[in-house]
């Protein structure tokens, strides 16, 4: 008979305890809630992933590629597709809040377990900055001359609301939230579609505008590599369905469904919708700027009636959506952190309804940032913040690639062969995701405004591994009176 996923996660705490921290004792109803359903969970990623990498941040990927951006999209899922089947069978078998950092701690050791959850955390807190800048910059669209720091307070106050609610509304508000975005995509794929074939009144666009302007490489496949350096950051919201696996309900059979549904739907929304935006509109026309969505600007070159305004809200609502779901995902990990004993012991305490709110306001610190930058430098608020937080979210792709083959190791060909979701063609497509990874992030040498991004995580990595050594000399010197596995270890209980 099949050994269960709860007898295989039981095993292989068994034989990898040595490497798991210890942290505080709490009770059973000071821990998180399952309540999050598969409906939700799938939600969350899209909500994740789909944000300003599509809406914004591809008018920057179209600078760099042109039509070839296509290509480069498609490279950015394969590599996604990678990372969240590795993250898929790891969390089948330890569904836990502290997701890939735990899995880290377990498999390679305390100090990568900590660095990836930090890394995740800081990369997080500044990427909902550079989401919140971007609402700003989408409601200039109607409102030119409103400061753009008002827009940045008043959307980060809403999203601290909608996150103090219990695990189970939050994921449901986030469930439709998203499902707008997805909609809206759908149309605008339909729309593009039919002007593209000349479905209506207007006379068939074609497929000219892909190849009419320098052709479909206009900066060959140089231009398309560089243009991964963004674009898979596009993709980068993936692991949210492991970070949720400490709140999901049925993990097991959830998490895989969930995983094999996002990846599928990632490739169909990015791809095509990027595809039929550059046959909609000459590829130079669209914006090299961050002032506003390339999609936007493609439906009012079409001159498609109030289109363009009505595209100018689903961007706004993608925005809200993506860094509402960051805001999630940082405080689950700040609060695996503090329960692992690698963060102040305050930051782990839950609200009565189950939320980490303390978690959740160290968390604010990116719309604090993004504050400050809309007030002093709101022209380069956006790419300044998106830029640092790229280097960071390389350096969780690679340890989380890594930790996966650690993890095929621990658990032998047996119990692989018994996993409900299976990543194919291990391990060559585990170092072919590290390989790229890597070369990705040389690249961006080469890319304006994401020179310094390695450089900066440099330092910053030295930092978090001075901070891990204060840590575990600081609970080494203290009287050991905890449980002897990390409380995020084993599934939480209602």
């Amino acid at each position: 008979m099949a050994e269960s996923s709860d007898s295989l996660h039981a095993r292989t705490l068994e034989s990898t305890r040595d490497n798991t921290a210890s942290s505080t004792t709490f009770p059973e109803a000071d821990e998180l809630r399952r309540r999050l359903t598969q409906r939700q969970l799938t939600m969350l990623a899209i909500g994740g992933a789909i944000g300003v990498g599509l809406f914004l941040g591809s008018g920057v990927t179209i600078r760099l590629a042109g039509p070839g951006v296509i290509v480069t999209y498609l490279m950015g899922a394969l590599i996604a597709m990678i990372v969240a089947y590795s993250l898929a069978e790891m969390a089948v078998v330890q569904p836990v809040a502290g997701s890939f950092g735990v899995y880290a701690q377990t498999y390679l050791s305390p100090w990568a377990g900590f660095a990836i959850r930090a890394t995740y955390a800081m990369g997080q807190i500044i990427a909902i900055g550079a989401e919140v800048t971007a609402v700003a910059i989408y409601f200039a669209f109607w409102f030119p001359t409103v400061p753009q720091w008002l827009w940045v307070v008043s959307v980060s106050l809403g999203l601290v609301a909608v996150n103090t609610l219990q695990v189970g509304r939050f994921g449901e508000f986030e469930y439709w939230f998203a499902l707008i975005k997805v909609v809206a995509i759908v149309v605008f794929i339909v729309l593009g579609l039919a002007l593209v074939a000349g479905l209506g009144p207007a006379p068939a666009i074609g497929l000219s505008n892909l190849t009419a302007h320098g052709g479909f490489f206009p900066f060959g496949w140089k231009g398309v590599w560089l243009a991964l350096t963004l674009a898979i950051t596009s993709y980068m919201g993936v692991e949210v369905i492991a970070v949720t696996a400490g709140e999901a309900q049925n993990p097991a059979e959830s998490i895989p469904r969930a995983m094999r549904t996002i990846v599928f739907r990632l490739v169909i929304f990015y791809v095509l919708a990027i595809a039929i935006m550059l046959a909609m509109t000459p590829w130079n026309q669209t914006g090299s700027d961050l002032t506003g969505s390339p999609f936007v600007r493609a439906l009012s070159i079409a001159r498609v009636p109030f289109a363009a305004g009505i595209m100018n809200v689903v961007v706004i609502t993608a925005a809200l959506s993506s860094a509402n779901t960051n805001l999630y995902l940082t405080t689950r990990m700040l609060f695996s952190l503090s329960r692992g004993r690698l963060a102040p012991p305050w930051i782990g305490h839950l609200s009565k309804n189950g939320v980490p709110r303390r978690a959740l306001a160290v968390s604010t610190a990116g719309m604090i940032a993004a504050i400050l930058l809309a007030i002093y430098a709101p022209s380069r608020a956006f790419l300044m913040l998106y830029g640092v937080a790229v280097a960071g979210m390389f350096f969780v792709w690679i340890v989380i690639l890594v930790t996966h083959i650690a993890f095929r190791r621990a658990l032998g060909p047996e119990r692989v062969a018994q996993l409900p979701m299976r990543l194919r063609f291990y391990p060559y497509s585990s170092a072919l995701g590290i390989a790229v990874l890597l070369g990705i992030a040389a690249s961006t040498f080469y890319v304006d405004g994401l020179r310094y991004t390695v450089p900066a995580f440099a330092p910053f990595l030295v930092l978090i591994s001075l901070a891990y050594w204060i840590i575990r000399r600081k609970a080494q010197s203290t009287p050991d009176r905890t449980a002897e596995a990390d409380v995020n270890s084993g599934p939480a209980k209602e």
